[in-house]
């Protein structure tokens, strides 16, 4: 008995030795590299406060406010900030960043640097130095500083497109103000779309990442920067196991385009798009959902004088396939400006190629408001509409065509997400000028078949799946 007891013991201390010789080693890795990331703080003076906002408070900024808490910026101190803007007093903040060449250039985030009038940065040898901006983006959230100093110690850029899921990746940075602080983990996936980051193709890790870390590398195992950690997942401004950084290939990107003009253009198609669902890609005669289903076409864009259409679904880009709508606007972004774009598309069926010049990509557009008017619905969709007035025309971006929804009961319209104060444009293929054409339209709907639904919401039109069951 005893003897089996020993060879028990000696099989799981066997077992645990395996273990632990599969597990990274970083300690070589920080040497080298820790001596490359540094430590930024900023300060922005202070505004005079304004009316209705208690001393101290800030107003949040760069995210939807129904997502605030959500994706959160992570660069303000650790005890919530100092009052800025609205608190009449100064404002500091802190983040991280490293050193791309000798003579001084350094990378952190935009938002990290965003409005500071003194930019401090601070060495891994106690040295501090007074950083001039020498550009930023804040579509990408890239921020180019430069120092005056040589000699400097350097990271090695990487490939992030060789990153695999699952591999383990390791982030030095000053999260609530603890310099060189080291966290690793591994790639949660890869190609992420965020709110507010429609160009970016973050790369998902559980590296922990808190207030502080924002601006700082993301290296590989080969000891090289694939990404700068940018935004985390949380419900409470911590680390909640959601990390998010930018590639390094869209950093160099903006980076080349700062140095070289001072700042960043992106590719522009001219186009709002969504993920096509399982129910759309029925309604489209596709056999799986896949493709960027085209909801609007912006007047004057390349999309537009390519004689791209309402309802095509873009499946490729240049020849890279496009599996959902997140993929496309990445790669027309990084596209230089005026240069040759190619898009196979699927057009009622039939597989289509169009070719356009690139667009530069234009300021945001604001979006129009939301009209509610409750009536009783009228019709076996369960929702009641009426025609647009002239006013209504002009605040919901002069639309030539559609109905708008003033009613909406439980039912098939309900589940398909219609809402009071949208606009109905098209059903399947057919553009909807007025109600009485849209009655006629709805009548002979055919029954238990998904048909796609294009609607305006709040300025921005989006494709919807409806089901008539009987």
């Amino acid at each position: 008995m005893l003897e089996r007891v020993i060879y028990c013991v000696f099989l799981m201390a066997i077992g645990s030795q395996t273990v632990f010789a599969q597990l990274p080693d970083f300690t070589g890795m920080v040497k080298t590299n820790g001596v490359a990331v540094v430590n930024i703080s900023t300060t922005q003076k202070a505004k005079p406060a304004a009316k209705g906002m208690p001393k101290g408070q800030q107003m949040p900024e760069g995210i939807p406010p129904e997502m605030e808490e959500l994706f959160k910026h992570f660069f303000n101190n650790p005890d919530g900030g100092g009052g800025g803007e609205f608190g009449g007093e100064d404002t500091q903040s802190l983040g991280s960043g490293f050193i791309i060449s000798q003579d001084g250039y350094l990378l952190t985030n935009h938002h990290v640097v965003k409005d500071a009038d003194e930019i401090i940065v601070k060495f891994s040898d106690r040295r501090e130095l007074v950083a001039k901006l020498i550009g930023s983006d804040a579509r990408t959230d890239i921020a180019l500083l430069k120092v005056q100093a040589t000699g400097l110690p350097v990271v090695n850029i990487g490939s992030p497109n060789e990153l695999k899921v699952g591999e383990w990746v390791l982030a030095i940075g000053s999260p609530f103000g603890f310099e060189q602080s080291v966290t690793a983990g591994i790639v949660s996936a890869k190609g992420r779309s965020l709110p507010g980051g429609n160009y970016v193709p973050f790369i998902q890790t559980d590296v922990a990442i808190n207030p502080g870390n924002s601006g700082g590398p993301l290296f590989n195992m080969d000891g090289k920067v694939v990404g700068i950690n940018s935004q985390i997942y949380s419900r409470t401004g911590g680390f909640m196991g959601l990390s998010f950084a930018i590639p390094m290939d869209v950093v160099m990107n903006v980076v080349q385009q700062i140095k070289t003009s001072g700042k960043a253009a992106h590719g522009w198609l001219g186009v709002q798009i969504q993920d096509v669902t399982r129910q759309l890609a029925e309604s489209f005669g596709m056999k799986k959902p896949q493709g960027a289903l085209v909801s609007k076409i912006i007047p004057n864009s390349p999309a537009e004088k390519a004689g791209l259409q309402i309802g095509d679904i873009i499946t490729e880009f240049n020849s890279q396939p496009i599996e959902t709508s997140a993929d496309l606007p990445p790669m027309v972004g990084m596209t230089p400006i005026n240069g040759e774009g190619k898009l196979t598309i699927i057009r009622q069926g039939e597989t289509k190629t169009i070719e356009f010049k690139v667009g530069l990509l234009p300021d945001q557009e604001a979006k129009a408001p939301l009209y509610k008017v409750e009536a009783k619905p009228t019709n076996r969709l369960g929702i009641s509409v009426a025609d647009i007035t002239a006013e209504q025309r002009e605040s919901l971006e002069n639309i030539k065509n559609g109905v708008l929804v003033q009613g909406v009961e439980s039912g098939i319209a309900a589940d398909a997400g219609i809402q009071s104060g949208d606009v109905v444009l098209r059903i399947q293929n057919n553009v909807i000028r007025d109600v009485n054409e849209f009655d006629k339209i709805v009548k002979n709907l055919p029954v238990g078949k998904s048909v796609a639904v294009l609607i305006q919401r709040r300025g921005s039109p989006v494709f919807l799946a409806l089901k008539i069951d009987k």
